[in-house]
């Protein structure tokens, strides 16, 4: 019972897979906001797209 005791707290301690975490959690937190971005940023660009658009076919 004292091995097992041992063995957990030992495991509590253990600290050596904690930066893949901490990277993992920055990367996906930069993903998110692109994410988000990039939905925010959508329309505005298919505006600007449209208007584009619309001022060459009117030119012509």
């Amino acid at each position: 019972m004292n091995k097992t005791k041992s063995f957990f707290f030992d495991l509590l301690q253990d600290e050596s897979g904690q930066d893949l975490i901490e990277y993992a959690l920055v990367a996906g937190l930069i993903g998110l906001g692109a994410v988000v971005a990039m939905t925010g940023l959508s329309g505005k660009i298919q505006s600007s797209f449209n208007s584009v658009g619309s001022s060459l076919t009117n030119a012509v």
